[in-house]
């Protein structure tokens, strides 16, 4: 089988996907549609997986127009490599393109905030999203939100739905004591230490997250905050710093490789998320893996995997004073977050394990190959 993998830039989570799908007997293309500079992933293309170099790859091309310019290109690069199928996303860039080329059978993959988000953009936006879930021959999703956001502008049948969360590698991401010594060359060996890994973007409201922290810590001394990442808020992010006193009691360690965030969250004793639209996120497992406590917003996708005061804690998105309360109910109960810790290993064994969920993206690959063109073109909706 020779599959296609069409993404908009090389990130830890294309990675493992390549890797995952690299396989004897399947052949595996790797094509990037655009290098924003932010260098997400920094280990070579997994072993068997072939990049194709074109006309895109090489710059920011961020929006719709951009992306047309490519279409030609595009064609040439399915022409000339052939494939059975053609993994792409996100939904509006890379399926878009796809279904401009009128290639299939055609995967989409959703990364989650381009049906959450982007499709709500506006009017062309929302038409471009309609087009290539409408082409689509599978849609690949890792929530219920957001299968159900796609479902609002296509409906969907379930058979032409593959959902599963991503998962993580378990064997990664192993609980246990801070054996990197982070809290003790910070300092913060004593500390109540919040952990916070999002993109410095405005879906994930790093801003709240500084007010609520500012807010505890009035009450709490102890309290100190990692917040690892970057992002285009950078240069506001950094000032609100400054102009709350907040520098002695934030750490910044930039956007963290993927081998040294165990390390942070064996050294966190919370983790915490303030975004404003999610899917499954991949941080959040990984958090849970490492058996730690969750506050995170109160939504959809949160609440498939946290039971309030169970193993974590949802707040209203947007409210810094609620999710300042929240931390000071943590931080005076540090028994309860041993327990909640447990209950969260447990969890994310059972659902977000990568080599279990795997298998259903190759058993989808092997369904759509099976499929003639004209069989696995949808119906018209």
């Amino acid at each position: 089988m020779r599959v296609l993998y069409f993404s908009r830039d090389y990130t830890t989570h294309d990675r493992r996907f390549l890797a995952a799908i690299a396989a004897p007997g399947r052949e595996v293309f790797y094509l990037r549609l655009e290098d924003d500079g932010n260098r997400y992933e920094k280990r070579p293309l997994p072993k068997g997986v072939r990049q194709i170099r074109w006309a895109g790859g090489r710059a920011k091309h961020p929006g719709p127009a951009d992306w047309l310019k490519l279409l030609p290109a595009y064609q040439t690069v399915l022409k000339k490599v052939a494939p059975d199928l053609v993994h792409a996303g996100p939904i509006q860039s890379c399926g878009w393109l796809t279904v401009q080329a009128a290639f299939h059978p055609f995967l989409a993959m959703s990364w989650g905030s381009d049906l959450l988000i982007d499709a709500r953009r506006g009017a062309r936006w929302r038409e471009m999203t309609r087009t290539a879930l409408r082409g689509a021959d599978m849609l690949f999703c890792d929530s219920d939100v957001v299968k159900a956001a796609a479902r609002r502008l296509t409906p969907f049948p379930d058979s032409r739905v593959l959902q599963f969360p991503w998962g993580i590698e378990l064997a990664d991401f192993i609980a246990g004591k801070d054996s990197a010594g982070l809290r003790r060359s910070l300092g913060w060996s004593d500390a109540f230490i919040l952990l916070s890994v999002r993109s410095w973007e405005k879906v994930y409201r790093i801003e709240v997250l500084l007010e609520a922290f500012r807010l505890a810590l009035r009450k709490e001394p102890a309290l100190r905050l990692i917040l690892a990442g970057s992002g285009s808020l950078a240069p506001k992010i950094q000032a609100l710093i400054a102009e709350r006193g907040l520098a002695e009691k934030v750490h910044l360690p930039g956007r963290l490789p993927n081998d040294r965030l165990p390390d942070y969250l064996r050294a966190a004793d919370l983790y915490v998320s303030c975004a404003a639209a999610d899917g499954t996120s991949i941080s959040m497992l990984e958090a849970m893996s490492c058996a730690l406590p969750l506050v995170l917003t109160d939504l959809p996708s949160n609440r498939e995997w946290v039971t309030h005061g169970r193993n974590g804690w949802l707040t209203p998105v947007g409210d810094p004073a609620s999710l300042a309360r929240t931390f000071l109910k943590a931080a005076g109960n540090r028994a309860a977050l041993r327990r909640i810790g447990r209950r969260n290993i447990t969890l994310v064994k059972k659902r977000g394990d990568w080599h279990k969920n795997i298998p259903k993206l190759l058993k989808a690959y092997a369904a759509l190959k099976a499929l003639s063109v004209s069989k696995c073109r949808p119906e018209a909706i």
